[in-house]
C-alpha cells in the first residue's frame, strides 16, 4: 500500500514537472513570437531617405547634412519649460537645458537636441513609457556615444503623435534586440560618458572647442543625454548613423510630461510664464509609481526625502 502510495506520488509530481515544462516553453514561444512580430512590424516600417523631406533630413542629420535654419523650423528652439518635481522627493535634475546654443563652443551655429541629466557612472537609465526598441548606435569617433532609441505609439504615452525617445552617452550597450518590447520603469541602459568631447572632436575635424566643462577638461561627466522627436507618421528611415522619422519634429523633452498639447516648440514657447513649469511623473527605487495611472516617468528613479 506504501508502495503504491509512494509510486502515485511521484507521478504526481512528475506531472507538475511536465506541466511547468510546457508553461515555460509556451511563455518562451508566446515571447519570442511577440518579439520577432515586433520586429518585422517596425521594418515594415522602415523606408529610404528619398522618402523624407530635405527638410527634414537637413534637420536631424549630421555634420554637412546640418541645417539650423531648418531644425529651428522643426522645432529647435528654447521654449522656457522646466521640470518641476514633487517636494516628497529627491530627482535629479537637469545641468544642459534644451535647444541650448552651442555655437561658440562647436566653432559653428549649433543647438543641444535634449537634455543632459548627471548621474554617477553605472546609474540605471530607465524606458520612460512602454514602447519597442527601434535603435542602436555605437557612434564610434561622435560625441553621441553609445545609444538606443526607443518608439512609442499613442497608446504607450497617451499623445496624438508617434514617439521616439533618445538616450546617449551609454556605458554599454544594452543586451536589448531590435524589436523587443520594453515597459516603463525597465532598465535600459546604464549612465556613463562615451563619445568624444568637443575638444576632442576639433582635434580629430577641425570643428568645435572645448569640452562643454568649465575649466576646459576634456573629460566630461557622466550624464544621459535624453532626447524626444515626434511625427504623425510611424514611418521612418535608418542607417547606421541616425533615425529620422517621416515628418519628423523636434520635442523639448520637458513638453513630453505635458498632459496636453500644444507639444511645438514655437506654442510652448508662447505660453505664458505661469504655465512652464511641467509637473514631473516618476517611479521611486522601491517601484511606486506617481501618480499611479501615468504612462510616462522622469527617466531616472526617484528617491523619498
Amino acid at each position: 500500500m506504501l508502495r503504491c502510495h509512494y509510486r502515485t506520488k511521484t507521478l504526481v509530481n512528475a506531472y507538475r514537472v511536465l506541466i511547468a515544462l510546457i508553461i515555460i516553453f509556451c511563455f518562451v514561444a508566446i515571447v519570442s513570437y511577440a518579439q520577432e512580430s515586433n520586429r518585422q512590424n517596425i521594418e515594415n516600417d522602415r523606408v529610404s531617405a528619398s522618402e523624407l523631406k530635405r527638410e527634414v533630413i537637413n534637420s536631424f542629420g549630421k555634420g554637412r547634412r546640418n541645417n539650423p535654419k531648418f531644425a529651428k523650423k522643426r522645432g529647435m528652439i528654447p521654449t522656457g519649460l522646466t521640470p518641476k518635481f514633487d517636494e516628497r522627493v529627491d530627482c535629479r535634475g537637469i545641468d544642459e537645458y534644451w535647444a541650448k546654443d552651442y555655437s561658440r563652443k562647436r566653432g559653428r551655429e549649433t543647438y543641444h537636441g535634449g537634455i543632459d541629466i548627471p548621474a554617477p557612472q553605472g546609474t540605471p537609465i530607465l524606458a520612460v513609457a512602454d514602447g519597442v526598441v527601434v535603435a542602436k548606435f555605437m557612434n564610434e569617433g561622435n560625441p553621441k556615444g553609445i545609444e538606443i532609441m526607443l518608439r512609442h505609439n499613442p497608446e504607450d504615452t497617451g499623445h496624438p503623435m508617434w514617439i521616439y525617445t533618445q538616450y546617449t552617452h551609454l556605458l554599454e550597450m544594452p543586451a536589448l534586440d531590435i524589436g523587443q518590447r520594453v515597459r516603463m520603469g525597465q532598465v535600459i541602459g546604464k549612465t556613463s560618458n562615451s563619445g568624444i568631447s568637443g575638444r576632442e572632436a576639433k582635434r580629430r575635424y577641425g570643428i568645435g572647442g572645448g569640452s562643454g566643462r568649465k575649466g576646459g577638461s576634456s573629460v566630461r561627466r557622466h550624464a544621459l543625454h535624453f532626447g524626444v522627436i515626434y511625427s504623425k507618421s510611424r514611418k521612418y528611415m535608418k542607417n547606421e548613423k541616425h533615425l529620422i522619422p517621416v515628418d519628423a519634429y523636434w520635442m523639448d523633452p520637458n513638453a513630453l510630461y505635458r498632459k496636453f498639447p500644444p507639444f511645438d516648440s514655437a506654442s510652448l514657447k508662447a505660453l505664458p510664464e505661469n504655465q512652464k513649469q511641467v509637473p514631473i511623473p516618476y517611479i521611486l527605487f522601491s517601484g511606486e509609481v506617481v501618480p499611479v495611472d501615468t504612462k510616462l516617468i522622469w527617466p531616472y528613479s526617484c528617491s523619498q526625502k
